[in-house]
């Protein structure tokens, strides 16, 4: 399946400029698409798990209320560094809200510095990238399922699944062909043939988040490389 490059989230984006019920739920599907990756990356930055759910629902929030996105624009590159940047100038100005904030309070410097997130933990950026490359995955997945459950065949899915990850390594091929009715090398061949349409989903899905087709194997190459980190 190939994608017509209208319905991409720079779509969704133009989408949600406004206030009535579709802006609304655009955005919403924004925040969905968004949220593992913006969580993971305050959790890389030293927040707590609950803290950092409650930052990222607050991020979304201010954009579910309007205005804050409409800086965004698709010549402005992809819309991954364009909500990676509007995160990080959020994340930073909670914080110094948050200084400011206990400094009123009557406590000095240092001991705010000790209670604050260490903002300069390694690659937060780095596991902001790696969630997106998952959250992307289980999407692709999850529509390359949709896609062969609409033809009828569930079974070959399930069968075939762990072919598209680390799984295959600890099961036979043997096993699939005994469960499908199948020789090893049609096994082989469907292993293939899934391998290839999942590889599609996947860039299906990549361009639901570049302005331009030509990005999508730059993204790919992206997601790859946010995989190995």
């Amino acid at each position: 399946m190939t994608s017509s490059f209208h319905d991409t989230r720079w779509t969704l984006v133009s989408r949600s400029r406004g206030s009535d019920t579709q802006a609304a739920a655009a955005l919403s599907e924004l925040c969905e698409a968004y949220y593992a990756p913006v969580v993971a990356f305050l959790r890389r930055q030293g927040r707590e798990e609950d803290g950092a759910r409650e930052l990222a629902h607050d991020f979304f929030a201010k954009l579910l209320a309007g205005g804050a996105i409409e800086s965004a624009r698709p010549e402005r590159g992809r819309f991954r560094s364009y909500l990676l940047g509007a995160l990080k100038h959020f994340a930073a100005d909670q914080r110094d809200k948050t200084l400011a904030s206990k400094r009123g309070g009557g406590l000095d410097h240092a001991e705010v510095d000790e209670e604050m997130p260490d903002v300069t933990m390694e690659m937060p950026d780095a596991e902001f990238d790696r969630q997106w490359a998952l959250t992307l995955l289980a999407r692709s997945l999850s529509r390359l399922e949709s896609e062969m459950a609409a033809e009828g065949k569930t079974a070959h899915f399930e069968a075939l699944k762990p072919w598209l990850s680390a799984e295959a390594d600890s099961t036979p091929q043997a096993s699939a062909a005994e469960k499908l009715g199948l020789s090893i090398e049609a096994v082989k061949v469907a292993i293939h043939r899934l391998r290839k349409r999942f590889r599609e989903a996947v860039k299906t899905e990549i361009a639901h988040t570049v302005s331009d087709a030509a990005d999508v194997n730059e993204e790919l190459d992206a997601l790859m490389q946010a995989l190995r980190k």
